[in-house]
């Protein structure tokens, strides 16, 4: 498998916490920056009658690829659940760990080289299951990216989302995003506070600053 110059995976603290808004918003920036992306998500769930774009059409829509190549068609599932929960709710195959990584492709560039950046998605949080077998922290496991972007609430509960969250990846490499953060919101602010001055992590509330973390660029002390 050709892998990315910098492979990304993607979690959130929960489910519904924005990580593909906050994909779609960091690969277009990449994108106008000049960076090729790829964005894939081994497997997606939602219902049937839901009137919005699916994560793999907002995801495409920022990387410029076709939406079944972000998310495979029969990895689209129309019940909402885990993907391994869903596709036994409708008498599909159930995906292990292995048949989705053995899907995974990465393009390369116009000039034959690994993409920029490889934008990986996972499902809900880091321990809600994506195969039959595993999660966001057995892919990252067997994956080894170069960067986890964890992304948070920045509201009440969000400290200790954060820290079991990031704790579950181990080793890995963890920027953290607050999304929805309104430096005006006192709850909001001290949460910021509290994980920068108590926790080892790095921690950031803009999205062009998480862009250049993502990039390779502002490790440590971005605002």
């Amino acid at each position: 498998m050709t892998r990315p110059v910098r492979l990304v995976l993607v979690a959130g603290t929960a489910t519904d916490i924005g990580k593909t808004w906050v994909g779609g918003q960091v690969l277009a920036r990449l994108r106008a920056a000049g960076t090729t992306v790829a964005a894939r998500k081994p497997a997606q769930s939602a219902d049937l009658g839901d009137p919005g774009p699916s994560d793999a059409q907002v995801l495409a829509g920022a990387s410029g690829e076709p939406v079944e190549t972000v998310c495979l068609p029969h990895r689209s599932y129309t019940v909402a659940m885990a993907p391994p929960m869903a596709a036994a709710a409708l008498g599909l195959p159930v995906p292990t760990i292995d048949d989705l990584l053995d899907e995974l492709r990465w393009p390369a560039h116009d000039q034959g080289g690994p993409v920029g950046i490889g934008w990986l998605e996972t499902v809900g949080g880091p321990r809600s299951p994506i195969g039959s077998d595993g999660d966001a922290v057995t892919v990252a496991g067997r994956l080894e990216p170069d960067l986890v972007v964890l992304v948070a609430d920045a509201g009440l509960g969000t400290v200790n989302a954060v820290l079991l969250s990031a704790e579950a990846f181990g080793a890995l490499p963890v920027v953290v995003f607050l999304n929805r953060f309104d430096p005006a919101d006192d709850l909001h602010a001290r949460n910021l506070a509290w994980l920068r001055e108590q926790s080892p992590l790095h921690v950031v509330t803009d999205l062009d600053v998480l862009t250049e973390v993502v990039g390779g660029q502002g490790i440590s002390g971005s605002p």
